[in-house]
């Protein structure tokens, strides 16, 4: 390309069990809902509903872990593969990566519900113990479900237990920004994204409109309008105003998109699309190229 890259990959992230830690890697390999293995559990509770650290800050705390192979492509589990889990006080939980025969139903993230595979018992006083209510560990169907990105920005594409987009990307300098705000700089965990990108203006990743990583063309479909999960620090699980209360005075939709809809929501990071994913890696260092920006926020979705 004759045009050089805009900034380059920093850091992937992908989040096995939803609301959960995070697992940084050199390399990810990509599925058709976003990377391989990114919420793909979620635990629920006595109603199916989903739980999150909006409710429950504890899963903060929740480690995970997968097999040094399960980031190769086309890998395939055996019977000596597993998830392992560990939290503070709790004995380490150990779930086969081997799919499970058992069905929950009435499983529901958002607007979405249907039917998922059960972790079993073991892993559901697990997770019970550690949240203090009945919980059960479930791993997203793909063969029975299928979940939809929302139609109204864009078609065509799914995830399994993500909030709503196969991909969150957010730049080094755009956290740094913010951090000069900020008398506790915090770190990118807060934000959870899948792509850390870095060399860049802060906060241009708001207006790429299509971007390309390793001959993969990505898609900007909605700003990322932010709940209180950044506001828990996820060393300890303890909430506190920041740094919500900053990015409202420079991040709100009052500031960055005046008179119209969502002034009251604040925004980190651009949830993104990518067609043809399978098979393919995004490793950390690859560069970023800018096909298309938008020319305002006013062009933007939030």
């Amino acid at each position: 390309m004759s045009e050089p890259a805009a900034a380059k990959v920093k850091s992937v992230f992908i989040y096995p069990i939803k609301s959960c830690r995070g697992i940084s890697l050199s390399e990810a390999p990509l599925s058709s809902t976003g990377f391989r293995w990114d919420r793909q559990w979620v635990v629920v509770n006595s109603k199916g509903r989903a739980c999150t650290q909006r409710v429950d800050p504890k899963l903060a705390l929740v480690e995970v872990e997968l097999p040094q192979d399960a980031f190769a492509v086309g890998w395939k589990p055996n019977k000596g593969s597993y998830l392992v889990i560990r939290a503070p006080g709790m004995d380490e939980l150990k779930v086969s990566l081997c799919r499970p025969s058992q069905i929950c139903e009435g499983v529901s993230v958002w607007e979405w519900s249907g039917s998922a595979l059960d972790e079993g018992d073991e892993a559901s006083k697990w997770f019970t113990n550690y949240l203090g209510k009945p919980s059960r560990l479930v791993r997203f169907n793909e063969e029975s479900e299928t979940r939809r990105v929302d139609p109204n920005y864009t078609s065509g594409f799914r995830v399994m237990f993500s909030d709503g987009y196969p991909f969150l990307v957010v730049s080094q300098e755009s956290l740094d920004s913010l951090n000069e705000r900020l008398q506790e700089p915090v770190p990118i965990n807060r934000f959870r994204p899948n792509i850390l990108v870095d060399g860049c203006e802060p906060f241009s990743e708001d207006l790429w409109k299509e971007i390309k990583i390793e001959n993969l063309t990505f898609h900007g479909v909605k700003l990322c309008s932010r709940c209180k999960i950044p506001t828990i620090n996820q060393e300890n699980a303890v909430a506190a105003s920041e740094p919500t209360e900053t990015l409202v005075k420079f991040r709100s939709g009052k500031v960055l998109r005046p008179g119209q809809k969502g002034q009251g929501m604040v925004f980190f990071g651009h949830n993104m699309v990518c067609h043809d994913l399978h098979g393919k890696m995004i490793k950390v260092g690859d560069p970023v190229f800018v096909i298309k920006n938008f020319s305002s926020y006013d062009e933007t979705s939030i």
